[in-house]
């Protein structure tokens, strides 16, 4: 008997770097704070991932700094070679069932707390507004700066391939330093890298090329690039358009075709409502709009409000790909019950059976339980048995010697 949800499990293949994933289902990138202190890889970030190794057919990691100027804490770093050997050990448990391992490169500009707290100033495009902190001062990124930031997707995009991975996402989106170059709320710069949108788009163009070249030897590698469609959306803290115009849709799509023309595998919308969200005054989704403009230039991937097998499904009406995120943290085993034709049991929310088996980390367990916090997850107050229980979370999905997949 045919599987109602073919379309989702059926093979997916991307038409520059013609690899192939297992379905039409992505991991979406969070911010889980697996990794340690130093930036490594340790047993929080191979337990997370090995409990997720069958989550999705494309897994992409959270944000993982490619600059220490960049960073927050408890990302991943791919700054410097002693970082292989442990992203080494996570491709190898990220793809143990087959599926496709990608790393989300990332520089956080003005929100990289880390770098605020360790070096007392974060990089920005240009200053615009009043120090918030005294403390922590904008720097001003000058034509060096930007050119080794650049130098540094292309670095890290070296270190992943040898370390195993099967492509990279470039972030584009949410606020951060390629998003904030981009947007005319944050960039006031009078040369080329500010003003007019093509000066505006010219960091975000420049790090796409740097970091195909950096796998021009490696053709079969996905290169993505994840990227907000206007500035005019929804705030993901507090569901409210805001009252501040920065880039607007056409701008987002124009940025959108120029990146595809460079050659990368697909785009990921970062959306803070839901995969079907409409911008205001059209009659199709963000995504529709995006496939209708790149045509197959390049897959489309859209995000946000999937909780069911029915919603994934429907969510292909909007994208190439769905990418799935809360729920992949409540349901691990998302895309192998759809797969075994046991959909009907997969997890909606966090119970007490089931939240010690689910292999959180602990920083994001805390996060999840703080009473005003952004990332609301269905069931999240049952994480309380974790600690008041102290019980111990469960690696034993975690395999760190077996080899990656071919």
């Amino acid at each position: 008997m045919k599987n109602k949800y073919s379309r989702l499990i059926t093979p997916y293949t991307f038409k520059r770097s013609r690899v192939t994933i297992p379905s039409r289902t992505a991991l979406s990138p969070m911010l889980s704070l697996y990794g340690e202190n130093d930036g490594t890889v340790g047993e929080t970030a191979l337990n997370y991932f090995g409990k997720r190794s069958d989550c999705q057919g494309l897994l992409i990691t959270g944000a993982s700094y490619v600059s220490k100027y960049g960073f927050y804490n408890n990302e991943l770093g791919l700054d410097d070679d002693r970082f292989i050997p442990g992203l080494s050990k996570l491709a190898s448990v990220m793809k143990k069932h087959g599926n496709k391992a990608i790393v989300q490169l990332h520089h956080a500009g003005k929100q990289a707390s880390g770098t605020a707290e360790k070096y007392g100033f974060v990089q920005v495009p240009s200053k615009i507004q009043e120090q918030k902190d005294g403390n922590i001062i904008d720097k001003v990124m000058t034509e060096d700066d930007i050119e080794s930031l650049i130098k540094s997707f292309a670095s890290a995009t070296k270190r992943v391939i040898k370390a195993g991975f099967d492509g990279v996402e470039i972030h584009g989106a949410n606020w951060y330093l390629l998003h904030e170059f981009f947007s005319p709320l944050y960039n006031h710069r009078e040369d080329k890298w500010g003003g007019s949108l093509e000066n505006r788009m010219r960091l975000p163009l420049a790090v796409v090329h740097a970091v195909i070249d950096a796998a021009k030897d490696k053709p079969d590698f996905v290169i993505g690039y994840r990227l907000t469609p206007e500035e005019n959306m929804p705030s993901r803290m507090t569901g409210k358009l805001s009252n501040t115009m920065g880039y607007t849709l056409k701008d987002g799509l124009t940025l959108a075709n120029r990146i595809a023309d460079l050659g990368v595998d697909y785009i990921h919308y970062s959306l803070f409502s839901k995969y079907n969200a409409k911008p205001q005054g059209y009659e199709q989704s963000y995504g529709q709009i995006l496939k209708n403009n790149i045509g197959d230039k390049a897959t489309t991937i859209v995000s946000s409000g999937v909780h069911t097998a029915d919603d994934a499904l429907d969510a292909l009406n909007h994208g190439d790909i769905i990418a799935i995120g809360r729920e992949s943290l409540i349901e691990p085993d998302f895309i192998a019950k759809i797969k075994s034709g046991e959909s009907n049991q997969i997890e909606t929310e966090i119970t007490q059976e089931n939240a010690a088996k689910l292999a959180l980390p602990p920083l994001l367990v805390d996060l999840l339980l703080q009473k005003d916090t952004p990332f609301l997850v269905e069931g999240r107050e049952n994480l309380t048995v974790i600690r008041n229980k102290k019980i111990k979370v469960s690696n034993t999905d975690s395999d760190t010697t077996s080899g990656a997949s071919k």
